[in-house]
């Protein structure tokens, strides 16, 4: 299939930078895993921390299947979609999981990276899924924007989450 053909630098530097990230984020899960927690902080962690790894290996899996020999764009297109929309209904169990959790009240910056982009990115990806069929080349354009951005917010929150334990949670423990 000639249309995914020049993409394949793109998804080894993406989906490997996300499968390390996933190893990474595990690595500070540990680190912090002797840090009593509570029930409330349970819950922030399925709003706030779980949709960072999820992100990651939905970059991961969209990598491979790219990556995989594919005869045709349709299967590749199926699968955006399925991810896409998969996606777009998470979204909207983490802002459920968001608005029920007490440990922490989320901020415009937190419902931004959280719900806001991530839905946008999954509805890119499940369009982008739609427009293959009339237009390949800039849907994997569309694909690829979907990927980064789903890579950058997952860096982002990761990020967060490690500095609120870092700094505000290890105060209260502290």
């Amino acid at each position: 299939m000639t249309v995914i053909e020049g993409w394949e630098n793109f998804y080894v530097i993406v989906g490997s930078s996300a499968g390390a990230l996933i190893g990474l984020q595990f690595v500070v899960i540990t680190l912090i895993a002797d840090k009593p927690i509570g029930r409330s902080d349970v819950q922030a962690g399925g709003a706030f921390a779980t949709p960072s790894v999820v992100h990651f290996g939905v970059v991961l899996l969209l990598s491979a299947i790219v990556s995989a020999p594919w005869d045709e764009i349709t299967p590749v297109a199926v699968l955006w979609g399925v991810v896409g929309l998969g996606g777009v209904v998470y979204i909207v169990v983490v802002a459920r999981r968001m608005r029920m959790q007490r440990a922490y009240r989320p901020v415009f910056e937190d419902w931004l990276f959280h719900v806001l982009l991530p839905f946008a990115a999954y509805t890119v990806l499940a369009t982008a899924a739609f427009a293959s069929s009339y237009a390949a080349r800039p849907a994997l354009f569309l694909v690829g924007a979907a990927a980064l951005v789903l890579l950058l917010i997952g860096i982002h929150n990761a990020w967060d989450a490690i500095t609120y334990q870092v700094f505000v949670r290890a105060r209260k423990d502290g």
